[in-house]
């Protein structure tokens, strides 16, 4: 079977390249048009294959037994080498089925009473603060809260403390690598190291009165030994960012949506009004697709368009095949997920949830990634975001500030630029 060579942009250095992709949020889409589904280029020295659509996704998945994790240098050093995220074959496998167990079924059903209570709280200070309230901020300490008090038991000084630093890092996870006194990145890799003391602080004196640690008892790596406390902390380092970044994300532009579309809010809101607060059955279940079909096509739609995470990556240990371009060994490839959800035939470029709804959107979606490495804290993050959006709405009515930019940032994940300011009527 003949195979189609790899189309490049023909960039060298990759400067070029590496400004127009932190500026042009359609920086994919214009070389997608030009190259096709799949093609390369090259970031700051740093060869990427950039991909789109369902067939070479699911071509990549396919071959998951010649592609290995990979991420960005700033990123390897800011989660750490024992990190689960920077690990392949059985040493990763063996660390996600430790700290997988804060997310099954069960571990989400212990969470969900805290969750409910914070859902309260922050509508209570929503109704009774008189003057704007950016709902960015209120939506990243609700996400943070919940990783941090529900499943590490921290609360007060402590979750605030753990929070400073945290955001220090995050700022920083996607920069250029080099710890100049004074840059963003030092400044990250001194608040990594803030992180890990508190961690192990937390971990230490875990229990099962408070939090979920306790699940991680007994945890055993790829040789079958005990995990040990620097292992484990580091684990717990990826766990806040994959249970925050990606979840405060998401309910940002969820909130964006319903606040800027005066035809979506009182769509939601007619099947938001004949739903249970708090849920009487089982909070996992009780705002499924099965019970809240408009507000699951909403997360959906929100999920298509502004996915938490631009892309995800694989390195090619083996020549794989994607959509009939041949990827040669040690190659770097971006699968582009927003670019991907836009890609097809139909109004993808408008926001219209009830194509979840009426059978016309067929493609996959992949918000949290895929394949074996796909996101631990997803089902967690798709859990907040029922509880929040059913309970907020249930609760407070919104009103969006005039005159404020809501356009997104996109780095390092989708939220509105002025921090969606609003108020509530009620």
């Amino acid at each position: 079977m003949l195979h189609q060579s790899l189309p490049s942009t023909g960039a060298v250095t990759g400067l070029f390249e590496a400004v127009q992709f932190f500026r042009d949020p359609d920086f994919a889409d214009r070389r997608f048009q030009r190259f096709g589904d799949v093609f390369e280029t090259k970031l700051i020295g740093q060869r990427l294959v950039f991909i789109r659509g369902d067939q070479a996704i699911n071509d990549l998945f396919n071959q998951s037994d010649s592609l290995e994790g990979w991420w960005p240098e700033s990123v390897r050093q800011l989660l750490g080498s024992r990190s689960l995220a920077n690990r392949n074959g059985p040493s990763h496998k063996a660390r996600r089925r430790v700290v997988g167990q804060l997310f099954t079924s069960a571990a989400l059903r212990r969470y969900s009473p805290s969750i409910v209570d914070m859902v309260n709280q922050l509508s209570a200070e929503i109704n009774t603060t008189d003057t704007p309230l950016p709902l960015v901020d209120c939506m990243r300490r609700f996400a943070f809260a919940v990783i941090a008090t529900t499943v590490l038991g921290l609360e007060g000084e402590d979750r605030d403390a753990l929070f400073a630093d945290f955001e220090i890092w995050t700022r920083a996870l996607f920069s250029v690598p080099v710890a100049l006194p004074g840059s963003p990145f030092a400044k990250a890799l001194a608040a990594r190291n803030r992180l890990l003391e508190r961690l192990k602080i937390v971990l230490e004196n875990a229990d099962a009165s408070r939090g979920g640690l306790d699940l991680l008892a007994g945890g055993l790596d790829e040789t079958g030994i005990p995990l040990s406390d620097e292992d484990l902390v580091e684990q717990l380092l990826l766990l806040l960012f994959a249970g925050y970044e990606t979840t405060a994300s998401s309910l940002s532009c969820l909130m964006r949506a319903l606040l800027i579309d005066p035809q979506l809010m009182p769509w939601l809101t007619e099947e938001v009004n004949l739903i249970q607060w708090p849920p009487e059955m089982d909070p996992v279940t009780a705002y499924d697709c099965s019970k809240a079909p408009r507000l699951n096509a909403l997360v959906s739609e929100v999920m298509r368009l502004t996915p938490p995470v631009g892309g995800f990556f694989r390195r090619t240990t083996r020549t794989v095949t994607l959509n009939g371009v041949e990827i040669p060994q040690d190659r770097v490839i971006q699968v582009a997920l927003a670019a991907s959800n836009r890609h097809g035939i139909g109004d993808l470029e408008r926001f219209r949830p009830e194509r979840h709804l009426d059978g016309s959107f067929q493609q996959s979606l992949l918000p949290f990634g895929g394949g074996e490495r796909v996101c631990l804290g997803k089902a967690l993050a798709e859990l907040e975001i029922r509880l929040m959006t059913v309970g907020l709405l249930k609760q407070v009515q919104l009103q969006l500030i005039d005159d404020q930019n809501v356009d997104l940032q996109l780095i390092p994940s989708p939220s509105p630029k002025d921090g969606l300011l609003v108020t509530s009527s009620r």
